[in-house]
């Protein structure tokens, strides 16, 4: 039985549909480039749709009710320009597992945002998620029901694109040269290139490559002192660079590149931010269905304007952790939340229930199914929760905003942020604190930036810097936290039976005021003095039942060694793994499908009967590794 969820009308639960599933446990650092935080507040790693605003302003403050409209399937572009790498790191810095561990005995726990309750009869049992990121694998489901899979690398044969050879003909010192001039940052009005092998067939390629590479450029052949070189020159002037891209692309040609992307161990938003890092181009032109998560192997199709096959299969050699296939032109780009779902193969590792537990957990699980509670990743990793800025936004405290940001906690961050936090409690000078952060674009420099700029006592416009989706994100997450305490409440009181109020806000509507009472908010009257932050409310169903289950119980002695094949094994041909009848230890694999802004791990918590939160898996991880 699937059930409606309890009335979240009248602004309790506005809910950006998304498909983050999982929660980040980072104990090894794999970095694209340094960052303060994930792309959203304080941990949460890929629960928020993103902006594609430039340079987002202070909101608007209008005393209406209507949530203002976002283009979430682009990446955000960056408010200024800056000298630092493109991309964005993970909060954790490199740790020991005893360290990291000692950091997040400071962290949540599931009681801490209202989740406490079960659905189903069976005894629990041990396990360990995510032990390795390749024991969580997520394929995205599109709007045709059809699972992303990578299993073809070739390109699509276009007689408009160059030869392979115009990817590699120019070296690095022309390519910075043609870099330079396509973004008009020196003050020279062409480049020559020489021509050393002097061939038609040499300088076509080359013609081919910096028009390939460079959009927006025209080159010519000139003779020189008795010297041939290519010469590339704006053909148009700057107004060729605003949309360089047209002046190269073919007409019959789909205007978007689709492709399936492969990613291990990085979250949307940093593969992203590298692969536009590569094409030198802007990240906003990619869009994609959904977010997904960073500590984990996922799959899915990302759209992106007038780049070719040919450049992006390129990638293929100069990129770890990345694969680029299925490439196909299409006259659209993607739209966020038009996936119909994702698929998920997890392996639980060192369990401790019998083949019989076993199976009556994942029969109910198949048959029952989970309540759909907001998973750990949506209200962050440090020993302050999301939930409690969101609330203070919607008090209109703003101080406590700013502090509850800025100051310093417990758990797991960088040594940079560490000290800035401690530079902010000493002096309150938000110069003084951003000078401490070598990278600025996290949540807590753009903030500082905005009170640098407008003052502490225009806390709103500050905050108003922040990219909305991520100021968003706080209110999301409050949202998040009320709607987990009140299933939790209405599953203890009527369990899994429909009852009044379930669609309208009676019957339990008491639990919902008294809750938003104690937190001095009225129920019936969530607008807020800034429109962004006024709440409409929306349904969510209670019960969700996963479709597509399948499990296997195998047995292993090398707690290294994957336990299946991810799609990169099987286009290099490699066998499947070969279990054993007995081993050291025993892993539970699952395969299940889920719809969208749903949560894996409150499939597994469901299946397990246990914490899934960061700080109790990380204690089991570390006690296991001793």
């Amino acid at each position: 039985m699937e059930m409606t969820s309890v009335s979240l009308k009248r602004g309790c639960l506005v809910v950006e549909d998304n498909d983050s599933v999982t929660p980040h446990e980072e104990t090894k650092k794999q970095k694209v480039s340094e960052g303060c935080v994930t792309n959203s507040p304080d941990g949460v790693e890929s629960d928020s749709l993103h902006s594609s605003e430039t340079k987002p302003g202070p909101p608007e403050a209008e005393s209406t009710l209507k949530d203002g409209e976002n283009s979430g399937a682009q990446v955000q572009e960056e408010e200024e320009e800056e000298e630092e790498e493109d991309g964005l790191s993970e909060a954790g810095e490199e740790e020991e597992p005893e360290s990291f561990a000692d950091m997040m005995k400071h962290g949540l726990t599931e009681l801490d945002v209202g989740i406490t309750k079960f659905v189903s009869p069976h005894q629990g049992f041990s396990g360990i998620l995510k032990e390795r990121y390749s024991d969580f694998v997520v394929h995205e489901i599109g709007k045709d029901g059809r699972i992303s899979h990578l299993d073809d690398l070739s390109v699509p044969v276009d007689e408009e694109d160059p030869p392979e050879d115009a990817l590699t003909v120019l070296t690095a010192e022309d390519r910075q040269q043609l870099e330079e001039l396509q973004l008009f940052k020196n003050k020279e009005t062409s480049v020559a290139i020489e021509v050393i092998e002097d061939t038609k067939e040499k300088r076509t390629i080359i013609h081919q490559a910096i028009k390939s590479l460079f959009p927006g450029l025209e080159t010519k052949t000139e003779e020189r002192e008795g010297k041939r070189y290519i010469v590339a020159y704006h053909a148009a002037g700057k107004k060729a660079l605003a949309n360089p891209r047209k002046h190269s692309w073919p007409k019959s040609r789909g205007s978007y590149c689709h492709f399936v992307l492969y990613k291990e161990n990085k979250d949307t938003m940093d593969a992203i931010n590298v692969l536009s890092k590569y094409l030198r181009v802007k990240p906003n032109i990619f869009s994609y269905m959904g977010t997904k998560d960073k500590r984990a192997i996922t799959v899915q199709e990302i759209a992106v304007l007038k780049i070719s096959a040919q450049r992006l299969a390129h990638l293929n050699k100069c990129l770890m952790n990345f694969k680029l296939g299925n490439f196909s032109y299409q006259k659209t780009p993607l739209k966020l939340g038009e996936l119909q779902g994702n698929h998920f193969t997890v392996v639980l590792r060192n369990i401790t229930g019998t083949d019989e537990q076993v199976q009556q957990a994942m029969h109910s699980l198949q048959q029952t199914g989970f309540i759909n509670y907001y998973g750990m990743q949506r209200f962050g990793t440090t020993a302050v929760p999301t939930y409690q800025v969101g609330r203070a936004i919607l008090q209109n405290s703003w101080t406590e905003v700013m502090d509850l940001i800025l100051k310093p906690r417990s758990g797991a961050e960088k040594g940079y942020l560490v000290k800035c936090r401690e530079e902010w409690a000493k002096t309150k000078d938000p110069a003084s604190a951003l000078k401490k952060l070598p990278v600025k674009r996290c949540v807590e420099g753009q903030l500082l930036r905005g009170l640098s700029k407008y003052g502490l006592k225009n806390i709103v416009s500050a905050f108003g810097i922040i990219p909305r989706n991520n100021r968003l994100m706080y209110i999301h997450s409050y949202q998040s936290y009320v709607w987990n305490s009140m299933v939790s409440r209405r599953i203890e009181l009527y369990g899994l039976k429909p009852v009044p109020g379930d669609l309208v806000l009676k019957g339990v509507s008491e639990a919902y005021r008294e809750m938003l009472a104690a937190d001095n908010l009225d129920i019936d009257n969530m607008r807020h003095t800034i429109r962004d932050y006024s709440l409409s409310g929306a349904y969510r169903k209670i019960i969700i039942r996963p479709q597509s289950v399948s499990w296997e119980v195998v047995a292993y002695d090398d707690p290294k060694i994957p336990l299946f094949n991810t799609d990169v094994d099987n286009l290099e041909g490699k066998p499947p793994p070969v279990f054993a009848s007995e081993g050291r230890y025993r892993a539970l694999k699952m395969d299940f499908s889920l719809p969208p802004s749903t949560y894996a791990t409150m499939a597994i918590r469901e299946v397990l009967k246990m914490d899934t939160s960061i700080k109790n898996q990380t204690q089991l991880n570390t006690s296991w590794l001793r």
